[in-house]
């Protein structure tokens, strides 16, 4: 294909930090992006091209989108996916990644259905519709957690249940269909940000997550795992790929077992949270590689540049208030570290506001992949990061 800039303008369903980033990302192309969200001046707003205010099931808004752009795309699974579909073909437009993954992945219960059927590794689970439902898991499983079918995200509609004679108070908690699945004994929680592009497909090397009450805290890479484990990991991200339709971004969360396999968790068919570290740490950006994919434009590298931690700064604040984030200077004055600020009004407990990168000495091609084994420089990256996370305060 022929590639020219000023390239074409890319429509994205969802304005947060997500689609803020994308537009980040685009404008170096050459390429303008508009966003269709509900919330007025929304995070992507500012570095847009222009934004439509409008539901993310509303077919006015969707063609109003539609008819400003060149190609459509989606930065939240809450893209009605029948009605992105109904307007691409309306309008002649490529979605990716395909509304049917969107579909597909936007219940958990049929996203582990099609993995495990394609021979993709995921832990024991069961479909829950009651309370009764959720005991037999119990009986089957032994000790689970009872996911929200749709909807859930940073922990929202996940609840641990190792009691029968709480599951009709879990079954209230998650408000909906859910389904069980039996915990997992892991080792460590792992991401592999994988591209599907036109022709090929590239991965980011798999990032080590840290969790809190269920959200992400921090990503380290490389992972402090072996070469063989991250071996399979990528490849079971491939695997997945296999299973999806569409071009663009899918982040891949897994579980390292501790006898060194590789389970499926969860997938996004978008950037991820835990490939935010992309944009310092490696050549190309999983944000710059989605609009590619999108566009059916040539790949970047995924090659990592140097160790690399990610740290989400989350709202301490215990009453939402206006936000307002003070002693930046903890990151400004740091030379290896690097603020991504999300442009939301209001902070919220726990609510993700923004994020700091640090990153270290030494290559992908030598220093990263020895650090990998010794485990000493991710380490204290990971403590650095934290340190300069944690001096910030909102006001």
């Amino acid at each position: 294909m022929t590639v020219t800039v000023p390239g074409p303008t890319l429509g994205v369903v969802g304005g947060g930090q997500l689609g803020r980033m994308l537009a980040e990302a685009a404008a170096p192309l050459g390429v303008e992006v508009v966003v269709l969200d509900p919330t007025p001046e929304c995070p992507a707003a500012p570095v847009a091209s222009g934004q439509i205010v409008g539901d993310f099931d509303d077919p006015e808004a969707f063609r109003e989108l539609a008819a400003r752009v060149d190609a459509l795309t989606f930065e939240i699974e809450l893209a009605d996916a029948e009605l992105l579909e109904s307007v691409a073909a309306e309008f002649d437009l490529s979605v990716n990644p395909a509304p049917e993954t969107l579909e597909t992945i936007e219940d958990k219960l049929i996203q582990k259905r099609e993995l495990g059927e394609a021979g993709v590794p995921v832990p024991p689970f069961r479909r829950v519709d009651d309370a009764a439902d959720l005991r037999a898991a119990l009986s089957e499983f032994g000790d689970v957690m009872l996911k929200a079918r749709t909807g859930g995200y940073d922990g929202r509609g996940n609840v641990p249940v190792t009691d029968p004679d709480d599951a009709e108070a879990a079954i209230e908690a998650v408000g909906g269909p859910a389904m069980a699945e039996a915990f997992v004994d892991f080792e460590r929680e792992l991401s592999v940000i994988a591209v599907q592009g036109d022709s090929e497909v590239r991965t980011f090397p798999a990032g080590e997550n840290v969790h809190e009450a269920e959200i992400l805290r921090e990503t380290i890479l490389p992972a402090r795992t072996t070469e063989d484990v991250l071996a399979r990991a990528d490849a079971v991200a491939r695997e997945v790929l296999g299973t999806l339709s569409g071009r663009g971004v899918f982040g891949i969360e897994l579980f390292e077992t501790g006898d060194g396999e590789i389970l499926v968790n969860e997938i996004a068919p978008r950037p991820h949270n835990s490939g935010h570290w992309t944009i310092e740490g490696a050549r190309c950006s999983q944000f710059e590689q989605h609009v590619r994919a999108v566009l059916g434009w040539p790949l970047g590298s995924t090659r990592l540049r140097c160790p690399t931690v990610m740290a989400n700064v989350l709202g301490t604040v215990e009453e939402p208030r206006p936000a307002r984030l003070g002693t930046v200077e903890a990151v400004l004055g740091d030379p290896d570290a690097s603020l991504h600020w999300y442009g939301k009004d209001e902070v919220r407990p726990l609510r993700k506001m923004g994020h700091v990168t640090v990153t270290g000495d030494g290559s992908a091609d030598g220093d990263a992949a020895r650090t990998a084994d010794s485990g000493a420089r991710p380490g204290d990256l990971l403590a650095h990061a934290r340190e300069i996370r944690d001096a910030l305060r909102f006001e």
